[in-house]
Protein backbone atom coordinates (compact mmCIF):
# COMPACT_ATOMS: atom_id res chain seq x y z
CA UNK A 1 0.00 0.00 0.00
CA UNK A 2 3.37 2.36 0.76
CA UNK A 3 4.29 1.84 -2.39
CA UNK A 4 1.56 2.63 -4.24
CA UNK A 5 0.79 5.69 -2.25
CA UNK A 6 3.99 6.71 -3.59
CA UNK A 7 3.79 6.12 -6.92
CA UNK A 8 0.35 8.14 -7.10
CA UNK A 9 2.65 11.09 -5.68
CA UNK A 10 4.61 11.35 -8.06
CA UNK A 11 2.74 11.17 -11.00
CA UNK A 12 0.48 14.01 -9.26
CA UNK A 13 -0.89 16.99 -11.70
CA UNK A 14 0.91 20.16 -11.55
CA UNK A 15 -2.63 21.90 -10.74
CA UNK A 16 -2.50 20.08 -7.21
CA UNK A 17 0.19 22.15 -6.40
CA UNK A 18 -2.27 24.79 -5.56
CA UNK A 19 -4.36 22.56 -3.02
CA UNK A 20 -0.57 22.06 -1.64
CA UNK A 21 0.04 22.98 2.00
CA UNK A 22 0.66 26.53 2.70
CA UNK A 23 3.95 25.19 4.75
CA UNK A 24 5.01 23.08 1.81
CA UNK A 25 8.69 24.08 0.37
CA UNK A 26 8.66 25.67 -3.17
CA UNK A 27 9.97 23.79 -6.22
CA UNK A 28 13.43 25.90 -6.80
CA UNK A 29 14.23 27.28 -10.14
CA UNK A 30 16.92 25.98 -12.85
CA UNK A 31 20.37 28.61 -12.24
CA UNK A 32 20.99 30.98 -15.04
CA UNK A 33 24.00 29.24 -17.29
CA UNK A 34 22.74 26.17 -15.76
CA UNK A 35 23.54 23.09 -18.97
CA UNK A 36 26.01 25.26 -20.60
CA UNK A 37 24.35 28.22 -21.64
CA UNK A 38 26.67 30.63 -19.98
CA UNK A 39 28.92 29.23 -22.80
CA UNK A 40 26.82 29.95 -25.33
CA UNK A 41 26.91 33.97 -24.01
CA UNK A 42 30.48 34.27 -24.13
CA UNK A 43 30.90 32.92 -27.56
CA UNK A 44 28.44 35.57 -29.20
CA UNK A 45 30.52 37.84 -27.43
CA UNK A 46 33.22 37.01 -28.57
CA UNK A 47 32.50 36.11 -32.17
CA UNK A 48 31.12 40.31 -31.93
CA UNK A 49 34.36 41.09 -30.96
CA UNK A 50 36.17 39.56 -33.75
CA UNK A 51 33.37 40.91 -36.61
CA UNK A 52 33.86 44.98 -35.70
CA UNK A 53 37.90 43.69 -34.91
CA UNK A 54 37.57 42.64 -38.84
CA UNK A 55 35.42 45.36 -40.31
CA UNK A 56 37.70 47.89 -38.49
CA UNK A 57 41.10 46.73 -39.93
CA UNK A 58 39.20 46.36 -43.68
CA UNK A 59 38.29 49.78 -43.24
CA UNK A 60 41.45 51.51 -41.53
CA UNK A 61 44.39 49.74 -42.93
CA UNK A 62 43.78 51.11 -46.83
CA UNK A 63 43.06 54.59 -45.49
CA UNK A 64 46.39 54.77 -43.39
CA UNK A 65 48.01 53.21 -46.72
CA UNK A 66 47.01 56.04 -48.17
CA UNK A 67 48.39 58.18 -46.30
CA UNK A 68 51.67 56.61 -45.80
CA UNK A 69 52.36 55.02 -49.10
CA UNK A 70 52.21 56.53 -52.54
CA UNK A 71 49.59 54.96 -54.84
CA UNK A 72 50.82 52.43 -57.64
CA UNK A 73 49.18 54.87 -60.13
CA UNK A 74 50.61 57.89 -58.81
CA UNK A 75 52.51 60.11 -61.00
CA UNK A 76 56.37 60.02 -60.00
CA UNK A 77 58.17 63.02 -58.99
CA UNK A 78 60.04 65.35 -61.55
CA UNK A 79 63.49 67.13 -60.42
CA UNK A 80 63.05 70.24 -62.11
CA UNK A 81 66.80 71.09 -61.73
CA UNK A 82 68.17 69.21 -64.61
CA UNK A 83 72.01 68.20 -64.29
CA UNK A 84 73.21 69.47 -67.42
CA UNK A 85 76.99 70.38 -68.05
CA UNK A 86 76.26 73.84 -68.87
CA UNK A 87 79.60 75.82 -68.87
CA UNK A 88 81.52 73.04 -70.33
CA UNK A 89 79.25 72.97 -73.10
CA UNK A 90 79.62 76.62 -73.79
CA UNK A 91 83.38 76.35 -73.85
CA UNK A 92 83.07 73.16 -76.31
CA UNK A 93 80.83 75.43 -78.53
CA UNK A 94 82.52 78.60 -78.35
CA UNK A 95 85.89 76.26 -79.73
CA UNK A 96 83.94 74.53 -82.31
CA UNK A 97 82.46 77.93 -83.74
CA UNK A 98 86.41 79.27 -83.75
CA UNK A 99 86.75 76.96 -86.02
CA UNK A 100 83.89 76.22 -88.07
CA UNK A 101 83.68 79.90 -89.38
CA UNK A 102 87.36 79.94 -90.17
CA UNK A 103 87.30 78.49 -93.81
CA UNK A 104 90.83 79.73 -94.69
CA UNK A 105 92.39 76.44 -94.99
CA UNK A 106 89.57 73.94 -95.42
CA UNK A 107 91.21 70.43 -95.00
CA UNK A 108 92.97 71.92 -91.79
CA UNK A 109 89.65 72.81 -90.87
CA UNK A 110 87.76 69.31 -90.98
CA UNK A 111 90.78 67.87 -89.25
CA UNK A 112 90.40 70.00 -86.46
CA UNK A 113 86.35 70.02 -86.30
CA UNK A 114 86.75 66.01 -86.47
CA UNK A 115 87.04 66.19 -82.55
CA UNK A 116 83.77 67.66 -82.36
CA UNK A 117 81.63 65.47 -83.99
CA UNK A 118 80.11 61.72 -83.97
CA UNK A 119 82.77 59.26 -86.26
CA UNK A 120 81.72 59.68 -89.97
CA UNK A 121 80.18 62.60 -89.68
CA UNK A 122 82.82 65.72 -90.14
CA UNK A 123 82.19 65.70 -93.81
CA UNK A 124 78.99 66.81 -93.15
CA UNK A 125 80.84 70.24 -91.86
CA UNK A 126 82.62 70.73 -95.42
CA UNK A 127 82.43 74.47 -96.76
CA UNK A 128 84.37 75.87 -99.28
CA UNK A 129 87.62 78.04 -99.08
CA UNK A 130 87.25 81.49 -97.74
CA UNK A 131 83.73 81.29 -97.76
CA UNK A 132 82.82 82.20 -93.81
CA UNK A 133 85.02 84.14 -91.55
CA UNK A 134 84.07 84.66 -87.97
CA UNK A 135 85.47 87.91 -85.76
CA UNK A 136 84.07 88.47 -81.68
CA UNK A 137 82.75 85.28 -81.01
CA UNK A 138 81.50 85.15 -77.38
CA UNK A 139 78.61 82.75 -76.17
CA UNK A 140 75.22 84.61 -75.16
CA UNK A 141 73.15 81.75 -73.86
CA UNK A 142 72.71 78.36 -73.35
CA UNK A 143 69.35 76.75 -73.90
CA UNK A 144 69.06 73.29 -71.71
CA UNK A 145 66.20 70.84 -73.14
CA UNK A 146 67.15 68.16 -71.20
CA UNK A 147 69.99 66.79 -69.30
CA UNK A 148 71.33 65.34 -72.20
CA UNK A 149 70.85 67.87 -74.74
CA UNK A 150 71.07 71.90 -74.98
CA UNK A 151 71.51 74.56 -77.68
CA UNK A 152 74.35 77.08 -77.39
CA UNK A 153 73.88 80.55 -79.05
CA UNK A 154 77.58 82.39 -79.98
CA UNK A 155 77.11 85.35 -81.24
CA UNK A 156 79.77 86.63 -84.20
CA UNK A 157 80.53 88.94 -86.56
CA UNK A 158 79.96 86.52 -89.38
CA UNK A 159 81.68 88.03 -92.85
CA UNK A 160 81.25 91.40 -90.70
CA UNK A 161 77.87 90.67 -90.06
CA UNK A 162 76.48 90.50 -86.63
CA UNK A 163 74.73 87.03 -86.33
CA UNK A 164 74.72 84.06 -84.05
CA UNK A 165 75.77 80.43 -84.50
CA UNK A 166 73.73 78.01 -82.28
CA UNK A 167 75.31 75.31 -81.46
CA UNK A 168 73.49 72.18 -80.66
CA UNK A 169 75.44 69.74 -77.81
CA UNK A 170 74.97 66.55 -76.76
CA UNK A 171 76.31 65.24 -73.14
CA UNK A 172 76.45 61.69 -72.05
CA UNK A 173 77.70 62.47 -68.37
CA UNK A 174 81.13 62.47 -69.44
CA UNK A 175 81.93 64.38 -72.73
CA UNK A 176 80.43 66.23 -75.09
CA UNK A 177 79.85 65.94 -78.93
CA UNK A 178 78.20 68.01 -81.34
CA UNK A 179 74.26 66.47 -82.07
CA UNK A 180 73.01 68.04 -85.57
CA UNK A 181 74.68 70.68 -87.84
CA UNK A 182 74.78 74.50 -86.47
CA UNK A 183 72.20 77.21 -87.89
CA UNK A 184 73.05 80.60 -88.59
CA UNK A 185 70.48 83.63 -87.35
CA UNK A 186 70.21 87.17 -87.36
CA UNK A 187 71.41 89.03 -84.05
CA UNK A 188 69.35 90.12 -81.51
CA UNK A 189 67.48 93.37 -82.62
CA UNK A 190 68.94 96.44 -80.46
CA UNK A 191 66.30 97.59 -77.33
CA UNK A 192 64.77 100.98 -77.47
CA UNK A 193 64.74 102.15 -74.26
CA UNK A 194 61.29 103.63 -72.28
CA UNK A 195 60.70 106.83 -71.75
CA UNK A 196 62.24 107.80 -67.33
CA UNK A 197 59.65 107.76 -65.18
CA UNK A 198 58.42 111.10 -63.65
CA UNK A 199 58.91 111.70 -60.08
CA UNK A 200 58.93 114.93 -57.41
CA UNK A 201 62.41 116.70 -56.49
CA UNK A 202 63.54 118.32 -54.17
CA UNK A 203 65.46 121.97 -54.52
CA UNK A 204 66.96 122.33 -51.18
CA UNK A 205 68.41 119.23 -50.91
CA UNK A 206 70.00 120.01 -54.64
CA UNK A 207 71.08 122.88 -53.81
CA UNK A 208 72.93 121.48 -50.56
CA UNK A 209 74.25 118.65 -52.29
CA UNK A 210 75.57 120.94 -55.30
CA UNK A 211 78.38 122.28 -52.59
CA UNK A 212 78.59 118.64 -50.85
CA UNK A 213 79.42 115.88 -54.28
CA UNK A 214 81.44 117.87 -55.94
CA UNK A 215 84.61 117.96 -52.65
CA UNK A 216 83.49 113.95 -52.42
CA UNK A 217 84.44 113.51 -56.03
CA UNK A 218 87.73 115.67 -56.06
CA UNK A 219 88.60 113.61 -52.90
CA UNK A 220 87.52 110.42 -54.67
CA UNK A 221 89.84 111.25 -57.35
CA UNK A 222 92.76 112.86 -56.20
CA UNK A 223 92.93 112.76 -52.18
CA UNK A 224 91.85 109.33 -50.87
CA UNK A 225 92.90 111.00 -47.19
CA UNK A 226 90.02 113.11 -47.44
CA UNK A 227 87.68 110.73 -48.11
CA UNK A 228 86.38 109.68 -45.57
CA UNK A 229 85.30 113.12 -44.43
CA UNK A 230 82.43 112.62 -47.16
CA UNK A 231 81.87 108.95 -46.29
CA UNK A 232 78.87 107.94 -44.03
CA UNK A 233 80.47 106.68 -40.70
CA UNK A 234 80.32 102.90 -40.96
CA UNK A 235 80.32 102.92 -45.10
CA UNK A 236 83.41 101.87 -46.88
CA UNK A 237 84.02 103.60 -50.58
CA UNK A 238 87.10 102.49 -52.45
CA UNK A 239 88.94 105.46 -54.27
CA UNK A 240 89.88 105.50 -57.38
CA UNK A 241 93.65 104.70 -58.30
CA UNK A 242 95.94 107.94 -57.84
CA UNK A 243 96.53 110.16 -60.50
CA UNK A 244 94.29 107.49 -62.55
CA UNK A 245 92.00 110.78 -63.76
CA UNK A 246 91.30 114.23 -62.41
CA UNK A 247 87.97 115.71 -61.39
CA UNK A 248 86.42 118.55 -63.92
CA UNK A 249 83.35 119.25 -62.96
CA UNK A 250 80.07 117.96 -62.59
CA UNK A 251 76.45 118.20 -63.23
CA UNK A 252 73.29 117.01 -61.46
CA UNK A 253 69.68 115.59 -62.45
CA UNK A 254 67.13 116.66 -59.97
CA UNK A 255 67.10 114.94 -56.97
CA UNK A 256 64.22 113.17 -55.77
CA UNK A 257 62.05 114.20 -52.90
CA UNK A 258 61.69 110.72 -51.60
CA UNK A 259 64.13 107.67 -51.85
CA UNK A 260 62.78 104.07 -52.82
CA UNK A 261 62.59 102.33 -49.52
CA UNK A 262 60.55 105.48 -48.16
CA UNK A 263 63.38 106.79 -46.25
CA UNK A 264 63.55 110.86 -46.97
CA UNK A 265 66.77 110.56 -45.43
CA UNK A 266 68.56 108.51 -47.87
CA UNK A 267 68.38 109.22 -51.50
CA UNK A 268 69.82 108.25 -55.09
CA UNK A 269 71.00 111.06 -57.00
CA UNK A 270 72.33 110.35 -60.51
CA UNK A 271 75.13 112.76 -61.57
CA UNK A 272 77.12 113.07 -64.18
CA UNK A 273 81.42 113.72 -63.83
CA UNK A 274 83.45 114.86 -66.53
CA UNK A 275 86.71 113.62 -65.59
CA UNK A 276 90.15 115.16 -66.98
CA UNK A 277 92.88 112.29 -68.14
CA UNK A 278 95.92 112.89 -67.72
CA UNK A 279 98.81 112.85 -70.12
CA UNK A 280 100.91 109.60 -71.28
CA UNK A 281 103.60 112.30 -72.48
CA UNK A 282 105.95 113.14 -69.30
CA UNK A 283 107.23 115.88 -71.54
CA UNK A 284 103.39 117.70 -72.48
CA UNK A 285 103.15 120.23 -70.69
CA UNK A 286 99.70 120.39 -71.04
CA UNK A 287 99.08 117.22 -68.58
CA UNK A 288 95.96 116.77 -69.97
CA UNK A 289 94.95 114.05 -73.27
CA UNK A 290 91.46 114.56 -72.93
CA UNK A 291 87.72 114.30 -70.95
CA UNK A 292 85.95 111.55 -69.92
CA UNK A 293 82.14 111.80 -69.14
CA UNK A 294 80.83 109.17 -66.90
CA UNK A 295 77.91 108.60 -64.96
CA UNK A 296 77.07 107.66 -61.13
CA UNK A 297 74.32 106.95 -58.96
CA UNK A 298 75.17 108.40 -55.44
CA UNK A 299 73.17 107.35 -52.40
CA UNK A 300 73.38 110.20 -49.87
CA UNK A 301 72.08 110.17 -46.06
CA UNK A 302 71.05 113.13 -44.40
CA UNK A 303 71.90 113.27 -40.81
CA UNK A 304 70.15 116.61 -40.00
CA UNK A 305 72.97 118.88 -40.58
CA UNK A 306 74.79 117.87 -43.42
CA UNK A 307 74.55 115.14 -46.24
CA UNK A 308 77.17 111.97 -46.57
CA UNK A 309 78.05 109.48 -48.92
CA UNK A 310 77.02 105.60 -48.30
CA UNK A 311 77.75 104.24 -51.73
CA UNK A 312 78.18 104.84 -55.41
CA UNK A 313 77.91 102.73 -58.21
CA UNK A 314 77.39 103.17 -61.94
CA UNK A 315 73.77 104.75 -63.20
CA UNK A 316 70.74 103.00 -65.00
CA UNK A 317 68.75 104.28 -67.44
CA UNK A 318 71.47 107.61 -67.50
CA UNK A 319 70.81 108.62 -71.15
CA UNK A 320 67.33 109.85 -70.03
CA UNK A 321 64.44 110.10 -73.00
Amino acid sequence: MAKTARRDTAVRDPEDDAEREPDAPRPRKPRAGAGGRWWVGVGRVLLWAFIIVVVFNGIWFPIRNGFSLPGTGAEPEVNESVDFPEAPAAAFALRFAETYLDTSDPEARLDTLAAFVPEGRVGDLNLPADSLSGENLTVTSVDVRDEHNAVVAVRADVNDEAMRLEVPVYSDGASLVLSGLPALLGAPRQAELPAVPSYDTDPRAAEQLEKELPNFFKAYSDDAELLDRFVEPGATITPLPANSVEFGELSFMPVPSKSSTGDDDVRQVATTVVWNLPSTDAGDGAGETGQLVQNYLVTVVNTGNEWYVRDIQGAPHSFGD
